[in-house]
C-alpha cells in the first residue's frame, strides 16, 4: 500500500475521532471516508487497536517535528526554548491526542493504547513501528529536552558542559506541560518561560 493511502486512512480516523468517541468509530466508516475497502484497512493496520496505535504514533511524530521547527526559529537560545514551549501548549490545545500523550490523561472519548510494545506480525514497516513502544509523558520530557540540548549546545559538546543547559531545557518543557494542565490566567507560557530563563544559564 502506498504511504499516501495510509495517511488518508489516518486522516479519516482522526476526523472521525473529532466527531465521536473512539468506541463509536467504525472501521468500515474510516475505510469508506478514505476511499478504500475495509479489507485494505485491516491489511494495513491489522485491527482497530493497530489503527489507534498508528494514529497515536503519527500525532507523536507530528508534535516532535514541530519541536524541531520551533528550535530552528530563532538564533537566540532563550527564544528557541520559548518557541518550543509555545508550540507544546498550542499543539496540546489543538490536538486532543497530543494533550493526552503529554499529560497521560486519556479520557473516554480517546483511544488509549498500551504504551508498551505489542506483538506485531505486520508486514508493513510503519505498522511495526507503531506496534513498538509509544512515548509516555516522561519520555516526551526527555525527548524534547535532549533535542533542545542537541540544537543549542551544537555538535561535539561534552556532556559535562551541557548539564546546566539540560536542566534549563527540562525546566522549560515542564513549565510548558504545567501550562497544558493548568493554563496561565495572565500572560502566557512565553512570559513564564522568559521569566524562568532569565534566572537560568542558557
Amino acid at each position: 500500500m502506498m504511504p499516501a493511502a495510509r495517511e488518508s486512512l489516518l486522516d479519516a480516523a482522526y476526523t472521525a475521532l473529532a466527531r465521536r468517541p473512539w468506541a463509536a468509530v467504525r472501521m468500515v466508516d474510516v475505510a469508506a471516508a478514505a476511499g478504500v475497502s475495509r479489507q485494505t484497512l485491516y491489511n494495513e493496520f491489522g485491527s482497530k487497536e493497530g489503527l489507534a496505535r498508528a494514529l497515536v504514533r503519527r500525532e507523536a511524530d507530528g508534535y516532535l517535528a514541530g519541536v524541531e521547527r520551533a528550535l530552528a526559529t530563532h538564533s537566540d537560545a532563550r527564544e528557541r526554548l520559548t518557541a518550543t514551549a509555545e508550540w507544546t501548549t498550542s499543539a496540546a490545545r489543538q490536538n486532543a491526542l497530543v494533550r493526552a500523550m503529554l499529560t497521560g490523561c486519556w479520557n473516554e472519548r480517546l483511544p488509549a493504547p498500551r504504551l508498551s510494545a505489542v506483538p506485531s506480525s505486520s508486514a508493513v514497516p510503519a505498522q511495526r513501528r507503531a506496534d513498538g513502544p509509544l512515548p509516555s509523558p516522561g519520555d516526551f520530557v526527555a525527548l524534547v529536552r535532549d533535542r533542545a540540548v542537541g540544537v543549542l549546545a551544537g555538535p561535539g559538546a561534552q556532556q559535562t558542559d551541557t548539564a546546566d543547559l539540560a536542566r534549563s531545557c527540562e525546566l522549560v518543557v515542564r513549565l510548558a506541560l504545567s501550562c497544558v494542565a493548568a493554563p496561565p490566567v495572565e500572560g502566557g507560557v512565553a512570559d513564564l518561560v522568559r521569566g524562568a530563563l532569565y534566572r537560568q544559564p542558557v
